[in-house]
């Protein structure tokens, strides 16, 4: 006797809705109770009970629970490799604090930067080391951790700056041919990758305009709560606790060269990881002057993170963090996104929503809007990006080609929207990294991701008034 799967039965429209609705009650409440620390177990045990009751609705179709937990288990293997490398990515904070890395960085942009075009330059700066290298993970983990450290020394919102670097780290990220993402768009859709990315540049670039102005309009409008005296203060104190130079940035480096030769993420971060232990052996004096010895230093700042004293309250904040351990919660929060994703998809529920969407759209508009909002929907219910990718791209292809679409459209439209908004759900695996290793929380930096927020807008409007929206051709069947 076999286990029957979640291809059996499938499942009402109002089943597929009661996960989606406790879920939606059940985040309200676990922010409006524990605020920004809601990512921190509440959500986790929401998303876990939303997952049980899509489970049980299942089992109540016709599915086994063996069934259902064998493909669940084989979906979770999409957060294996993000969670290494969030871990990764904590040793490499933490080693980049102790070796002079992160305060040779927001020494120089102490120095360099004006608060007037601060958080443009940061959305500029993060477009194109994303562009040059594929990843906007590295880019926000590499520069945007120094551009959050910076804007905190010039007495400037880390909210808006994480807006800003998350902004321009998309924007190269989706324009790369280097990117993960936008190789696989167009994979999905069967097309061409440098016709897919010239087709993205409509959207993208007015995007990356309207970010960029609106970057300048809040460094404009903004005042730095930091004095000069305040600031040539810090700069004297990290000067006093520091050893600073520009061959200290020489991890930075490696890691981007890395990157770009398109060596994987989690060997390229480890690499640099431990170059900047080795900076802080021979430089700094974190590792070289503590009484239990070098190594168990070394071990300890991988582990648990580095830990500042300084004696500035600020800088002591700023200078601490890191580590292995405080990336935990957020690999906790991505395994019960995923479990609640794969239980919607493998009890039929996530196609039964998706396939009531396609029912309610009649015109070329209304399928390139469902397209956005179900490749939304996709990153909020799987938590995946890869995911709001690959399923609306399948499910999407042949009413494309029944309202003579051509495939390219199709493929812009699942990056103008689910590639981008990946950042902006908390549980999503881009989200928890983004908060992670930003250190400020999703919903908080969220208003200020210009680029991600009129992406999803742009695509509709270019499909209500039939701007680039090519026609199929012969032969694109």
């Amino acid at each position: 006797m076999t286990d029957k799967g979640n291809s059996e039965r499938s499942a009402s429209l109002l089943d597929a809705m009661l996960p989606i609705g406790f879920l939606i009650i059940g985040l309200f409440f676990s922010v409006r109770f524990f605020g920004e620390d809601s990512s921190y177990g509440p959500n986790q045990i929401v998303l876990l009970l939303s997952g049980c009751i899509a489970l049980l609705l299942g089992m109540k179709n016709g599915s086994t629970w063996a069934a259902i937990e064998k493909d669940i288990y084989r979906g979770m293997t999409v957060i294996f490799g993000p969670s290494f490398i969030l871990i990764a990515v904590g040793i490499m904070i933490a080693s980049w604090i102790a070796g002079g890395v992160v305060p040779t960085m927001i020494y120089y942009g102490l120095t360099l930067l004006n608060p007037t075009i601060f958080y443009a330059a940061v959305c500029l700066v993060c477009a194109i080391v994303s562009l040059s290298i594929g990843s906007s993970w590295t880019t926000a983990a590499s520069v945007g951790v120094a551009m959050i450290g910076t804007a905190n020394g010039l007495g400037l919102s880390p909210a808006v700056c994480a807006g800003a670097v998350i902004s321009g780290a998309y924007f190269g990220d989706k324009m790369s041919p280097m990117s993960d993402t936008t190789n696989l768009a167009p994979a999905v859709t069967g097309v061409d990758l440098f016709s897919h990315i010239r087709h993205m540049g409509w959207t993208a670039f007015p995007a990356l305009i309207l970010a960029l102005v609106f970057f300048m309009g809040m460094g404009i409008t903004s005042e730095s709560q930091t004095s000069g005296s305040e600031l040539e203060n810090t700069l004297l104190i990290l000067e006093e606790n520091f050893t600073l130079g520009w061959y200290l940035l020489l991890p930075l480096v490696v890691l981007l060269v890395m990157a770009w030769k398109k060596i994987p993420a989690l060997p390229s971060i480890l690499v640099a990881a431990f170059l900047g232990l080795l900076l802080a052996l021979v430089f700094q004096n974190s590792l070289a002057t503590q009484s239990a010895g070098w190594f168990r230093a070394a071990w300890t700042i991988m582990f648990s993170g580095y830990t500042s004293g300084i004696g500035d309250a600020i800088l002591d904040d700023l200078l601490s963090g890191g580590g292995a351990a405080n990336m935990i919660n957020t690999i906790w929060l991505m395994m019960c996104a995923i479990f609640f994703g794969g239980a919607l998809e493998q009890t039929g529920m996530l196609k039964t929503l998706v396939s009531a969407v396609m029912l309610k759209a009649k015109s070329s508009a209304s399928i390139i809007a469902s397209a956005v909002f179900t490749c939304i929907g996709a990153n909020i219910i799987t938590a995946d990006q890869y995911m709001a990718i690959v399923v609306p791209g399948r499910m999407y292809k042949v009413a494309f080609q029944h309202h003579n679409m051509a495939p390219v459209n199709l493929s812009r439209v699942i990056e103008d929207s689910g590639t981008v908004t990946s950042a902006l759900v908390p549980w999503n695996t881009c989200g928890a990294f983004m908060a992670a290793t930003l250190g400020v929380p999703t919903m908080v930096y969220l208003p200020f991701c210009i680029f991600n927020l009129s992406m999803p807008f742009i695509s509709i409007l270019y499909g209500i008034i039939n701007f680039k929206i090519l026609p199929l051709e012969e032969g694109q069947l």
